[in-house]
């Protein structure tokens, strides 16, 4: 409750602050306030957001723009005067420029590259020039690097004199005369050594690296092993081109945990919030899904029609196709979710299929067991409750259902199981092994299982 009383009232200060018209007030009540509760002032006032960052100090703008939404910082950079804009794009760290920059159209990204001063200009081609989703789009080149012959006293000088503009100073990396990466050493270890110490005596080589190259997914994996505030970011021969912290790690992971959300949904990634997201734009990132899907159920009508036959003359096999249907598509979608999450988290890999293969044909089973025998448990009751007559073979067709649903839901967790793991064999996305392809996919074979069982217990009686 207090904390819903502390926003009320910080927003009724900004308003009354505002109507003010006190351009000194102004700038003084934002720059006392947290970056945080300034970013949220800029969401609860769109109509301000541009004038809010403008009456920050450069250093807090740039603090509060960075963790914007990019929807927000579009509008703002939009909104600036020309040189205010070029001021705060100067004074962003350069992993964050580049990653405000990338979601741009080309044509503004050259034109933004323009009001760059010459060495932050450098540095942003530099990194725009890795491939998309490489760690080299998200390292900074702001750090504090040594030599093994330093003392610990000129390690804290170097400290001071280029701490200020370093990321993060709680590692300190260590480089000999070709650049190349020898190791790093947490600023404790340092500030705990005698000053007469060797940085040489204080190294022990084991440390963890990233390939600027690398993907940045398994930059959070790296992360998420090693107790790291910092990572380094070398090239192929071990030069130390930067470093990659874990606030930068965190922010992609959420961006990668909504991509795969929004594909496991069956639509493309949107790359910007929903509501500001066009309505062509936003009709082009689903049709695509929704026409291959329903080409997808085209196949399970085809399937129908080869079985029309079967279904004319035992018309009430027609009454279970949309439980038998549901059920292998749900139970599809349930694997290829946990294994696609599973994935994502590092829990397994592609070696890992017939572990896999071997639980899913299990648990599916089972699972079919469960769904079927209550699929012949609800025949039965209803046939001697006289709720509804399925005909003198009832029993028969109770069995038909019960090893239907076994078949179809243990099809249907293989096939979720298995393809995300093929996609990642193959280099592709998991995630675009999305719920409705494989309950579209399961549909059609779930078909083809109904009718194949219930030819084989009505042969010569109902077909």
């Amino acid at each position: 409750m207090s904390l819903e009383m502390d926003d009320i009232t910080l927003q009724q200060q900004f308003e009354e602050v505002i109507a003010s018209k006190d351009q000194l007030e102004i700038r003084d009540f934002l720059n006392n306030q947290n970056i945080s509760d300034v970013a949220d002032l800029i969401y609860d006032n769109t109509d301000f957001e541009s004038q809010i960052i403008s009456h920050l100090s450069i250093h807090r703008a740039a603090s509060v723009f960075k963790i914007l939404e990019s929807a927000e910082q579009k509008r703002i950079i939009e909104d600036l005067p020309a040189f205010k804009s070029a001021e705060l794009l100067n004074e962003l760290p350069a992993d964050d420029r580049v990653a405000f920059m990338e979601a741009l159209p080309n044509s503004v990204v050259r034109e933004m590259i323009k009001t760059l001063d010459p060495d932050e200009r450098k540095i942003t081609l530099e990194l725009l020039g890795y491939p998309e989703n490489s760690v080299g789009r998200i390292m900074t080149p702001e750090y504090v690097y040594v030599y093994e012959y330093n003392t610990v006293k000129e390690v804290i000088e170097t400290i001071r004199r280029f701490g200020t503009n370093s990321e993060t100073i709680d590692v300190i990396y260590v480089i000999n005369y070709k650049g190349e990466l020898l190791d790093d050493i947490r600023i404790r270890e340092i500030i705990l050594a005698s000053p007469e110490a060797k940085v040489s005596e204080l190294m022990d080589g084991r440390y963890i690296s990233l390939n600027a190259n690398d993907d940045q997914e398994l930059a959070n994996e790296a992360f998420k092993m090693n107790n790291r505030v910092a990572l380094p970011v070398t090239d192929d021969q071990d030069i130390l081109l930067g470093i990659i912290t874990i606030d930068d790690v965190l922010w992609i992971a959420n961006e990668e945990f909504s991509e795969d959300i929004q594909k496991i949904g069956g639509t493309e990634a949107l790359d910007e919030p929903y509501l500001d997201i066009s309505i062509p734009k936003l009709l082009k990132k689903r049709a695509g899904w929704l026409v291959l899907l329903f080409l997808g159920e085209m196949l399970t009508a085809s399937a129908m029609q080869f079985f029309q036959h079967e279904i004319e003359t035992a018309t009430v096999l027609a009454l279970f196709i949309p439980l038998i249907m549901s059920s292998g598509g749900n139970s599809g979608s349930q694997a290829s979710t946990l294994i696609i999450q599973a994935m994502a988290l590092g829990e397994l890999t592609i070696t890992d299929w017939w572990k896999v293969m071997r639980r899913e044909l299990i648990t599916g089973f089972l699972l079919g067991a469960i769904l079927g025998s209550i699929g012949l448990l609800r025949i039965f009751i209803w046939q001697n409750l006289h709720i509804f007559d399925y005909g003198e073979h009832w029993n028969l067709l109770a069995m038909t259902i019960f090893f239907s649903l076994i078949g179809i839901v243990l099809w249907g967790s293989l096939m979720g199981s298995m393809l995300p793991i093929i996609l990642k064999r193959l280099k592709l996305d998991p995630a675009a092994s999305s719920a409705p392809f494989v309950a579209t996919l399961v549909d059609v074979t779930g078909i083809v299982i109904y009718f194949s069982v219930a030819y084989f217990f009505l042969k010569g009686i109902l077909l």
